[in-house]
Order: C-alpha cells, then structure tokens, then sequence
C-alpha cells in the first residue's frame, strides 16, 4: 500500500527537496503541494493525503491553524516539521491534532520512516522533544468531569497500557513491563482509542495527563 503525502511549506527550494527525499522511498508518493495553510486545507480535499508533513512558519494561515482544521475535518494525519524546537510550538500542535513533531534536522532514514509510523496511526515525537512535552502536559493538564467518565470505563489491564502509554513507552516496551505479548498491546491500544474517543497515541497521552493518572515524577 502507497503512503499518500502533501508537503505544505513556504520556501520552494524546501518544498523540492522534501518532495524529492519523500520519493526517494517505493512505500510513499507526494500528492500535492502547499505553500501556506489555507492552500494546505485546499489540497488536503483535492488529493486526500494520507500524511500532511506540514511547516509551522508560513504567510497567512500558518501550520498550527492549518493542522487544527484539518485534522478536524479529514482522516490525514498532520506530522510538524519545523527548525524550531520550542515547547510552545509543540504543545499548540498537538493540542491543534498533530500526530507527530519533528525537526528538519532529522536523519532523512529518519524522517521516512516517521511519515509511516505517522501513517500507520501511531504518534511520534522527537528525542529531544519528549521530555520536556511530558512535562509541559503535566503542569498545564486539568482534569475534567468529562475525562473521569471516559477513563471509568477502561478495564485495569488498558488503564496500565495507557500509563505505560504516557511514558512514551513503544508497543515492545509495553510488552515487555507488562509481560504480554505485542498482538495483545495493539489490542488494548486500539480498544483505549475507541472507548477514550481518542484519535491516536499522543491525544491518549493528553488525556492520561488530564485525568492525573499519569503524572512527572
């Protein structure tokens, strides 16, 4: 199965290159083009990404505005890809919907293969990034009525799934503190996305945070 990708950033010599790294990989093709949010919103109806690999900084409508609108009215899932690793930045875009964060320093083995694991639903956030988000969600996380009902009613087994969740722990790392197997940790994950109304790992992260289940040590 072919990956479908939009790139939408405001310099032409970065769009190209993107465009041609993204190629370079038999899985994925680019879609489209965008150069400012709006005409990423536009494009996202015209080709149906599945994968938007979206820039913060862009004239008019810019990325973080851009990701809230579409990821509220398509399927595509938003991964940020920006020069600036600043908390702000990346608490807004996943509060916005994105699905990942990464810098355009990344590796480019790197950077394909976080536009999959984009693809494939799971959430991805960057080494130097993961830390200080956890601790960002902790100190501004509150928690609502509306999240206690959600979590009531999650089983035990899914409620130490999605700790383990909250602590950036991978599906083998899971496994592995939790003794099952890794069939058994995509299960409980996909039965918490359903029963949290969840749309992937990082909004399962905001809702552990604003619940006080999880919390910094």
């Amino acid at each position: 199965m072919t990956i479908r990708v939009l790139i939408a950033e405001d310099q032409p010599l970065v769009r190209a290159g993107l465009k041609g790294i993204v190629e370079t990989a038999p899985d994925l093709t680019v879609v489209g083009e965008a150069g400012n949010g709006s005409a990423a919103i536009e494009q996202v109806v015209l080709t149906k990404p599945d994968v938007v690999l979206m820039d913060i900084r862009m004239p008019g409508m810019d990325g973080l505005q851009a990701t809230e609108v579409i990821t509220r009215a398509s399927s595509a899932r938003v991964l940020i890809l920006t020069t600036f690793d600043l908390d702000e930045y990346v608490y807004t875009a996943l509060r916005s919907g994105a699905s990942g964060f990464l810098l355009k320093d990344t590796p480019l083995p790197e950077l394909l293969a976080g536009i999959r694991v984009i693809a494939a639903g799971e959430a991805l956030l960057g080494p130097s990034i993961t830390r200080r988000l956890i601790d960002e969600f902790a100190q501004r996380a509150e928690p609502t009525p509306r999240t206690g009902v959600r979590l009531a009613a999650i089983t035990d087994r899914e409620r130490e799934v999605l700790l383990q969740v909250s602590e950036g722990s991978s599906n083998a790392e899971i496994a592995a503190a939790l003794h099952i197997e890794i069939g058994t940790v995509k299960t409980h994950i996909a039965h918490l996305l359903t029963k949290l109304d969840a749309r992937d790992r990082v909004q399962l992260v905001i809702l552990a945070f604003r619940s006080g289940l999880a919390r910094t040590s």
